[in-house]
């Protein structure tokens, strides 16, 4: 392998899960990701998104190329239930929320779905973790909560309660969090009847 195309491969290992704008800007250019993946050097999964040959996913790899793919994009609802290990939802898709305002992304092989969010309603709450692959954000587990009960229209009520009785259970987040969450999320009064259940 030359030493600028192996020079590439290294780099693609070490992302994990990557673009190919990714590449570009590290100044390999899109046929050097062609033709690692013609060496099965790299995988491509999806257009435009790759991992490399040596990447072992795990349960969240779903998560990391969700967040490749849309960077603006913040895991909620109940993708950040599962991903805290809150309640019993297993969703098949990932939920990402993206600011007021932001065009959709036309995103067709992987399964997504979005919601909008606004002001402080979009910044509060993000947290960054490091997986196998790459940085994902996703709203810590209070917010988690108080966004279920903001959705409860959408989802139900008993998806909001479990989430908040299994997570105030488990010590996923603090009473105080949990009202600054929900003050954010404009749902303290829904909220608060559930809150007393608690205490």
């Amino acid at each position: 392998m030359p030493p600028r195309l192996k020079a590439a491969n290294d780099y693609a290992s070490r992302l994990g899960v990557f673009r190919a704008r990714d590449m570009v800007a590290a100044g390999y250019s899109r046929e050097y990701v062609r033709r690692l993946v013609l060496q099965e050097q790299v995988h491509q999964l999806g257009r435009g998104l790759y991992s490399s040959a040596g990447f072992e996913g795990d349960e969240h790899q779903s998560l990391v190329a969700a967040a490749t793919r849309v960077p603006r994009g913040v895991v909620c609802l109940l993708s950040a239930l599962r991903f805290h290990e809150i309640g019993t939802q297993s969703p098949h898709q990932v939920w990402l929320s993206l600011p007021r305002g932001a065009n959709r992304p036309r995103v067709v092989d992987l399964p997504l779905l979005f919601c909008k969010f606004s002001g402080d309603a979009y910044s509060f709450g993000v947290q960054e973790h490091v997986l196998a692959g790459g940085t994902v954000r996703i709203y810590s587990p209070a917010k988690t909560v108080a966004d279920c009960f903001k959705y409860r229209q959408k989802y139900g009520i008993d998806v909001a309660v479990e989430a908040l009785r299994e997570g105030w259970r488990e010590r996923k987040f603090s009473m105080q969090d949990l009202i600054k969450a929900a003050a954010v999320c404009r749902v303290s009064k829904v909220i608060r009847p559930y809150l007393e259940m608690l205490t």
